[in-house]
């Protein structure tokens, strides 16, 4: 049996990373894209009639958990990387429930082209469909100019946790530009649309008390689920550098800071924690 780090290994060399074709591709920047759509099998379960990606954007089916199935986003090559433009689709249909998370943290990295890096993330979860959207951590890398949109589209009697987590910079590294968009929609209505600017020549007072007061990760969960149209939880600090607020509609948004990653996971699960 071949493991996780062999696995990955062998799709980066498939892919031609270091070699001419990926030098050339990176010259002009990487256009690459990942579609997933999930289906209830009619026995409880759930298909996935669509799993496809190309480039850097490799996807593997890993042992479904009941009727969940479950879907590891893995980056098959580095990035992304200026010029880059990253597309993650999935489609949760009705009584579907999805699981989808990534195998290891993405790297923006600075490119051979001063034009930023886009990443887009495109969600759309059926009446009675449930998505699990836990990727790992996002680090911005010194020099690198990311912009990064996730655009998610709910039925009325959809599910969704959602977890979004940016880190400003590696060990002991400046961070690079990095600006993060997120937009909820249910059935129609905008419950959540906002975006943050960080690291170089981004709008002044970002890094102050006002928003991330000098930590460097940060992140945003949300949790939608139709008993929250009745009974909602209520607006509070969970502790050190996170908060709960209710949204409009049967959703809940956790903002939180901290001054690395392993923090930032674990202020995220204690807050999920709190919400189950």
């Amino acid at each position: 049996m071949r493991d996780a780090a062999t696995e990955v290994a062998g799709v980066t060399r498939a892919a031609g990373v270091g070699g001419p074709t990926a030098t050339g591709l990176r010259a002009n920047g990487v256009r690459a894209h990942a579609r997933i759509a999930a289906r209830a099998d009619g026995r409880g379960g759930t298909a996935l009639p669509v799993l496809d990606g190309d480039g850097p954007l490799a996807l593997r089916r890993t042992r479904a958990r009941g009727g969940e199935a479950r879907v590891l986003l893995v980056g098959a090559m580095s990035g992304p990387l200026g010029g880059d433009h990253f597309t993650v689709a999935a489609e949760v249909g009705e009584g579907a429930r999805l699981h989808l998370g990534s195998a290891a943290a993405t790297i923006a990295l600075p490119g051979q082209t001063k034009h930023e890096a886009r990443y887009d993330v495109r969600l759309d979860v059926s009446d009675g469909g449930e998505l699990h959207w836990l990727p790992e951590q996002l680090i911005s890398a010194a020099g690198s100019d990311l912009y990064v949109t996730t655009r998610v589209q709910l039925a009325p009697d959809a599910r969704l946790v959602l977890r979004e987590e940016q880190v400003l910079g590696r060990v002991g590294e400046d961070p690079g530009r990095l600006t993060s968009r997120l937009t909820v929609r249910i059935a129609g209505t905008t419950v959540l649309d906002q975006e943050l600017s960080c690291g170089p020549d981004a709008p002044g007072g970002w890094d102050g008390p006002a928003v991330l007061g000098g930590m460097r990760a940060v992140g945003q969960l949300v949790v939608v689920r139709p008993e929250f149209a009745q009974e909602r939880p209520e607006a509070r600090l969970l502790g050190e550098g996170a908060a709960l607020m209710p949204l409009a509609g049967p959703a809940v948004l956790v903002s939180a800071v901290a001054p690395d990653a392993l923090a930032l996971r674990r202020r995220l699960d204690e807050a999920l924690a709190v919400l189950a």
